[in-house]
């Protein structure tokens, strides 16, 4: 549960519109390190559900994917039949897409595979613009129009996800992720946040 957005903010990213839960995201949790390896993993997962709609029609449904996936715990989504996938298709606040809700099924058997060899979240940051010094990338974009949608460590990200056995995770999904978890820092210069320090989170 996101605490209400900052009043002490007057001046937001441009994709940020004027919904509270939107404010809130923005202002409390997006472009914030992460290196919890369950967060990363649901964060990864929420990113690929976003495909073809906005992220705030995901925030919204975010608690009811937690509580359908049983708080996004890999060991156990891993062992989801097709009953389990019967079911999850029939919750009617889920993103009742089966492709996605297969792909995050598959992704958590995914996780399981990659973290026999290491721990997930310095898998994903070792793709990152920094790696694993763990620090995020801090652009200086001037507004909005600025901001790419995909790079080339996104392009890297998702050919070796892809290689790894994940599933939708494009180019462009791999980019908001970085921005999301904050791999990359895209506060940009018209937002108060565009100079704010960075401190890691953990949800």
């Amino acid at each position: 549960m996101l605490p209400p957005p900052n009043p002490a903010i007057s001046h937001r990213c441009a994709w940020c519109n004027a919904d509270p839960l939107y404010q809130a995201y923005h202002d409390h949790e997006w472009g914030k390190p992460v290196f919890d390896d369950q967060h990363l993993f649901a964060m990864l997962c929420l990113e690929g559900m976003q495909a073809g709609l906005s992220w705030l029609t995901v925030l919204k449904k975010r608690a009811d994917f937690y509580a359908a996936f049983d708080g996004f715990d890999p060991i156990n989504i891993a062992l989801y039949d097709e009953s389990k996938l019967h079911e999850l298709l029939q919750n009617p606040r889920l993103i009742r897409n089966r492709r996605k809700l297969s792909a995050i099924i598959n992704n958590a058997r995914a996780y399981l595979r990659v973290s026999e060899r290491q721990p997930f979240g310095e898998y994903l940051w070792a793709m990152s613009p920094n790696g694993l010094a763990y620090a995020p990338q801090v652009n200086h974009f001037a507004s909005q129009a600025d901001v790419p949608t995909r790079s080339p460590h996104a392009e890297a990200m998702a050919a070796q996800l892809k290689q790894d056995g994940f599933a939708f995770v494009g180019t462009t999904i791999c980019y908001a992720l970085m921005e999301a978890v904050g791999m990359v820092y895209n506060h940009t210069l018209d937002c108060d946040l565009g100079h704010a320090s960075i401190k890691p989170i953990s949800i």
